[in-house]
């Protein structure tokens, strides 16, 4: 039965900052999400002292208001930039002992049905979305409050600012969603249509349901306190949660409920917007980042692409400062650098990847990527250059006509690769990668199964003159390519007709249940395949390599597609054919950016 609510709030004014725990916030346009749900949410307040009020910083989500950052991730705290650590530091959000400081309150809450918070467990949904407008707009209200309320996070955090800001609640002056997906369906759960399960189920299992409101046992394991209105059973638990490892196996394309629900349109955004990319999310977040800058309606809106592993550089000096110049512009009304300012500061800001600093190495890089501004997203002046495929395994620029033939690979494991010739000069690629393929499947020698789909998992790699891959820092600092991209095949369809379909670089796809199409055996189909924005510098003498494959490849880190019910074995294992010839085309297309003066 459900627990008893109590007042469990706690005040303390001895520190430097006060502290209020467990702050009961009434979700008053919430609608119940159990039977019995009080319609609550409990958060974490830190202010300064003193009678004057300050402008907001609010974060929403599951991991814990109370777990602490050296708890939750020891390794990566004990690297984090030592200005932001404190007693309340907590993953992936600001630190409250720097940003009272800097004259700002720190909200920090429980999801609804994580931590302290009842109701039912459902993340990234609807109902998260909506009490998340209203502890915004509570915020807004408050008496230590100035009105004005911004937020600011990483991964989670950020993910969930897109989906808030596009409801436009009462008190919200500016978003900086830090390394943050815009959409969940292709950005998390199903990249190409295919269903990218292993990162789901790790950190389902690590990062959420280990805080579910009511489950025992915390305290012990030292991940925060133990729910204070006691321990629901296991069957309670159970039927307290909506287990995204479940919802999105199970649910395959965009127009089923469990996605329309989650869907919103970014040009209902308008609050100014800091969206910052990393290069290194090639599984997650970065395509969410660049899409969201592209398609927000805010009259101000700023990109920045930034380079290193997912935790820490949120913390980095240079980068708090950015956090902070922005957020004192439109929270505080104090512009030194002009955000507000219409053409004042440039719109996009790219770090470029250039020579080889290694990876997971923060200062290298720091030392070795230089920053450059520029105007627009695309870069002004990208030429789209195609590399055509050939039946030698070559990307050759510029040439159309190539020898026919056919070049196979074993699904569901098997991969090809094509090179570049060296590079004779330096070319920067930033922008929009995007591959067309003709591909066609066939039944292995001896096999009674007939396959019925093709999944395309693409990877552009970089190699220097000595033929050595240069590799780059992907989210946990493990070594990484360029950038990579998908399609099944099955879900080739493009909807050529909406505004968000780009041709020259960018197939935009639907992914309804009606948009699926059939992959007979022996029959070429020619499809476009998006690859995540990118941005590298090509030098001399390197090369680059386009790898198709059957599967996912080296540098997919955590983030594996291998679930047996999305990929099964019967339905992929054959032979997976690239069409060469005059009448097939395949092609690697590269936004190259003409030199700047």
């Amino acid at each position: 039965m459900p627990l008893s609510i109590q007042d469990i709030y706690q005040r303390d004014d001895s520190g430097s900052y006060i502290v209020e725990t467990n702050v009961t916030v009434p979700l008053l346009t919430s609608k119940p999400s159990t039977p019995k749900d009080p319609c609550i949410i409990r958060v974490n307040v830190y202010r300064p002292h003193g009678p004057s009020p300050c402008p907001v910083l609010v974060t929403y989500g599951p991991y814990g208001k109370d777990i602490h950052y050296g708890k939750f991730h020891p390794k990566s705290f004990s690297e984090v930039n030592p200005d932001h650590k404190s007693p309340h530091s907590a993953w992936e959000t600001p630190d409250p002992a720097y940003w009272t400081v800097k004259g700002y309150a720190v909200v920090r809450a429980d999801e609804r049905g994580c931590g302290q918070s009842p109701g039912r467990l459902d993340t990234m949904s609807s109902s998260t979305t909506d009490a998340f407008f209203d502890l915004i707009e509570w915020a807004a209200v408050q008496e230590w409050s100035t009105g004005k309320v911004g937020l600011l996070g990483i991964s989670y955090y950020a993910g969930s600012q897109w989906r808030v800001a596009a409801r436009r609640p009462k008190g919200l002056a500016a978003i900086v969603p830090w390394e943050g997906m815009s959409d969940y369906y292709r950005d998390r759960v199903r990249h190409g249509g295919i269903l990218s399960n292993t990162f789901i189920s790790w950190w389902w299992n690590r990062q959420v349901v280990s805080n579910q409101y009511g489950l025992g046992g915390r305290a012990a394991r030292e991940w925060g306190p133990d729910t204070i209105e006691g321990n629901l059973s296991d069957a309670e638990l159970e039927a307290s949660r909506s287990d995204q490892t479940q919802d999105t196996a199970e649910h395959k394309y965009l127009d089923e409920d469990y996605y329309v629900t989650r869907q919103f349109n970014l040009e209902d955004i308008e609050v100014p917007l800091l969206s910052v990319a990393n290069w290194g999310g090639i599984l997650l977040h970065l395509r969410g980042n660049i899409i969201g800058f592209m398609g927000a309606g805010s009259k101000f809106k700023y990109l920045r692409c930034i380079t290193g592993r997912h935790d820490l550089p949120f913390y980095y000096e240079e980068e708090v400062k950015v956090q902070l110049s922005f957020l004192n512009a439109f929270l505080k009304e104090q512009d030194d650098s002009g955000w507000s300012v219409p053409g004042k500061v440039a719109p996009v800001s790219v770090c470029l990847r250039q020579g080889d600093p290694g990876y997971n190495n923060a200062e290298a890089e720091r030392n070795a990527f230089p920053r450059r501004d520029e105007p627009e997203w695309p870069l002004r002046g990208t030429i789209y250059t195609d590399f055509h495929l050939s039946s030698s395994k070559e990307l050759l620029r510029g040439t159309t006509s190539v020898s026919e033939g056919i070049i196979r690979y074993e699904a569901p494991s098997g991969e090809v690769a094509f090179r570049t010739l060296p590079f004779e000069d330096e070319v920067e690629i930033t922008g929009h990668p995007m591959a067309r393929l003709t591909v066609s499947l066939c039944r292995l020698p001896d096999e009674s199964t007939t396959p019925s789909e093709i999944d395309l998992f693409l990877t552009i790699r970089h190699f220097d003159s000595s033929g050595k891959e240069i590799y780059y820092t992907g989210t946990t600092g493990e070594p990484i390519p360029v950038v990579k991209g998908w399609l099944r095949a099955s879900l080739r369809a493009v909807n050529a007709d909406s505004p968000l379909h780009k041709p020259e670089y960018l197939p935009h796809r639907e992914y309804r249940s009606t948009d699926v199409l059939p992959v007979e055996l022996d029959v070429p189909y020619t499809m476009d395949v998006e690859i995540w924005p990118t941005n590298v510098v090509v030098s001399p003498g390197s090369y680059l390599e386009l790898q198709i494959a059957s599967c996912d490849t080296a540098g997919s880190g955590l983030f594996n597609h291998t679930h047996p019910e999305d990929r099964p074995p019967a339905k992929l294992r054959g032979f997976n054919n690239i069409h060469f010839g005059e009448k097939f085309q395949n092609f690697l297309r590269l936004p190259f950016v003409p030199k700047r003066t």
